[in-house]
């Protein structure tokens, strides 16, 4: 049986909604790719009527396009790999695929199987979420990874030494997809949570919170991240862009939180907060 890949060009903020959408329509595996992302299905699966009708839905919120090809069952593998990249992040990360050998060279070795989850450090915002998580002290450290998709943000404050690890996604094959990364990466202390920011109300403060998400959701859940935050804590956040760092500086310091500093690439942004 052949695939057909779909790829999708659309804004960052809207592709893991489309993700999900593709997923109920039987699409089982998706690649970032630097403007939107690709997505994959057995071809007696496929349905462009289905398709058209999902993308309609969005039409006047997003723009998206897409362009459909034919792959061929015995190419399967070389075109995932193909599409798969091994990344070396900030001089000392490796995120790669389990088909990718470990670089000599690599301090830190992450190893992330992405099937349907974003999150494999090939968009913007998780390379700069990981290099300003290589500035964060996360030694004996509790950190909240919210909304995280792989898992590779928790992965990574385990590899930093952090001590208790929480991670929350809304998609319940986004926490499969996270708990089997953690524990590919020896990580399967992670507490891989299906829910929302509720579902740490009542926690035990967290020393450290990542949050990958968008700026609408960043904006409406920040007090709860506060509420969970230790004085003294490190609040990173990203998925949003340079014209968005303002409002959330803003909102940040209503809450609190004091600016540190911004990374940028592309028009995205992720920013450090520390708590009064």
């Amino acid at each position: 049986m052949d695939f057909i890949e779909v790829t999708l060009k659309v804004d960052a903020a809207f592709a893991d909604i489309l993700t999900a959408e593709l997923g109920e329509l039987g699409f089982d595996a998706f690649v970032e790719t630097e403007d939107g992302f690709s997505a994959y299905i057995e071809e007696e699966q496929y349905s462009e009527a289905a398709l058209q009708e999902t993308l309609q839905r969005y039409a006047g919120q997003v723009q998206v396009t897409y362009a459909v090809q034919k792959i061929e069952r015995q190419n399967w593998n070389e075109e995932w790999e193909r599409n798969f990249e091994a990344l070396f992040i900030g001089g000392q990360v490796s995120v790669r695929a389990s088909f990718h050998p470990r670089p000599e060279e690599a301090k830190f070795d992450i190893v992330i199987n992405p099937k349907m989850s974003f999150g494999t450090g090939h968009h913007e915002t998780t390379t700069l979420m990981i290099e300003n998580q290589l500035t964060v002290d996360h030694r004996g450290k509790r950190v909240l990874d919210m909304g995280c998709g792989t898992g590779i943000l928790a992965i990574m404050a385990g590899e930093l030494g952090a001590a208790e690890l929480v991670a929350v996604d809304i998609e319940d094959w986004t926490v499969e997809n996270a708990r089997e990364n953690a524990e590919l990466n020896n990580y399967g202390q992670i507490d891989v949570r299906l829910g929302g920011v509720e579902t740490v109300a009542a926690e035990n403060p967290f020393d450290i919170i990542l949050a990958n998400i968008n700026r609408n959701v960043l904006l409406e859940d920040m007090p709860a991240y506060k509420a969970v935050l230790k004085p003294e804590g490190w609040l990173l956040l990203s998925g949003f862009y340079t014209e968005d760092l303002p409002i959330l500086q803003q909102k940040a310091e209503g809450l609190g939180l004091q600016y540190q500093s911004h990374r940028v690439k592309n028009n995205w942004v992720s920013a450090i907060f520390h708590a009064r």
